[in-house]
């Protein structure tokens, strides 16, 4: 009889004694969001937060590194000897006291990414990728037995024959031409890599739906829009995730109550009839060729921060399951339409042609076309100011 596939062993109830954790990019988004719940986590000895600036965790250990610098590897071994290293910080809380190493990290969870639209695409790779390396290597070395990494369901890629949902073992079929996919893409080959290269170093993925709660991506651009573009002959199925879900599952996994390869999101999906009923936003329909090619032109240009790849995910499948996770006992606490509705909160009151985010000027004269031109009108003003730019 064959060994069970280690990617889907039967999950640990949580660890037998207490965990030392550490987080990178432990002071803003997902990152702060973990490490203020796992200061508070039953079975957690210490969270070791590591970022480039003190975060506002007061029961974390701060660091501050690039989580590119190979002395990473020496905090992990250590646990670090110190507390926070910014001697400021550590007056006014008069936390300065000096500690002694406990031994190596058990877990790290490495959320330090850049995934912003706005920046440079090479400063972005080279932090991401370069950063993902390194932590896995300095994880290694210092008897680290467990790296948590978090990238997208969207590498699977939004294709119209796939699945409907997706098991989290299916295959790895996005292309690298949609914003960040790429980046995501080679963080799941090292962390495919990294257990061969490093025996005895448990390597965990979690590939979170849409995220909402605070983000700003090209996907949540598209509910800015006056109209909701579909692109003729497709049929798109929406599944969101929340920050708030996304964390509950990072904890799951950095308590090693499962293990592998992990999608996240809420249960089911919406059918794109259903968002537009749900946002009360009409639907502007275009033809494949238009579309994609009025997005491969606008982002030649530099007028918008996405390529045309990013229209696939709002026009094919990538529908996840989660199996795994609620195998493992954990549940979802917010639906789809639930998280539709916080999103839709969140825009109001922003503007966004072709992924573009229009300023109050803009928008009064970009949006005030109506109907199903608006998208094509928004599309020509661009082109027009950026020839008119040009020309000077």
């Amino acid at each position: 009889m064959s060994s069970p596939d280690p990617a889907v062993r039967a999950p640990r109830n949580g660890p037998a004694t207490p965990l030392t954790i550490a987080v990178t990019g432990a002071a803003g988004g997902v990152g702060a969001l973990l490490t203020a719940r796992l200061a508070q986590a039953e079975g957690v000895k210490r969270v070791l937060a590591l970022d480039e600036r003190i975060g506002d965790v007061r029961e974390a250990d701060w660091h501050t590194l690039d989580v590119r610098d190979p002395a990473i590897a020496e905090l992990l071994r250590t646990s670090g000897a110190s507390r926070a290293q910014d001697p400021a910080r550590d007056a006014a809380r008069d936390t300065s006291r000096e500690r002694e190493p406990s031994g190596p990290v058990d877990v790290v969870v490495h959320l330090a990414l850049d995934l912003d639209l706005a920046s440079d695409p090479a400063a972005r790779t080279a932090l991401n990728v370069r950063g993902t390396q390194t932590v896995l290597t300095a994880a290694a070395a210092a008897g680290v037995r467990r790296v948590v990494l978090c990238t997208s369901a969207m590498v699977y890629g939004a294709l119209p024959d796939n699945d409907v949902p997706l098991a989290e073992d299916a295959e790895l079929r996005a292309t690298e031409d949609a914003s960040c996919v790429g980046d995501l893409m080679e963080i799941e080959r090292l962390a495919e890599r990294a257990p061969r290269a490093h025996p005895g170093l448990n390597v965990t993925v979690l590939r979170p739906a849409v995220l909402v709660g605070g983000m700003d991506t090209a996907l949540t651009r598209y509910f800015e829009s006056p109209r909701l573009l579909v692109v003729a002959g497709s049929r798109p199925r929406w599944q969101f995730c929340h920050v708030e879900d996304l964390v509950s599952a990072l904890e799951f996994a950095a308590l090693e109550k499962v293990e592998g390869e992990l999608a996240v999101g809420c249960d089911g999906w919406l059918e794109q009839e259903e968002v537009e009923e749900l946002s009360g936003i009409r639907r502007m329909e275009l033809p494949s060729a238009l579309a994609m090619g009025a997005a491969a032109r606008l982002h030649r240009l530099g007028l918008t921060p996405s390529p045309a790849g990013d229209l696939a995910y709002t026009m094919h499948p990538w529908v996840v399951s989660g199996s795994r996770l609620h195998e493992a006992g954990w549940r979802p606490r917010w639906s789809n339409e639930e998280v539709l509705g916080e999103l839709l909160a969140e825009v109001s009151g922003r503007h966004t042609v072709a992924g573009r985010r229009l300023g109050r000027k803009d928008a009064a004269t970009t949006l005030g076309a109506a109907g199903a031109t608006v998208a094509l009108v928004g599309t020509a003003a661009l082109v027009r100011r950026a020839r008119r730019a040009r020309r000077r």
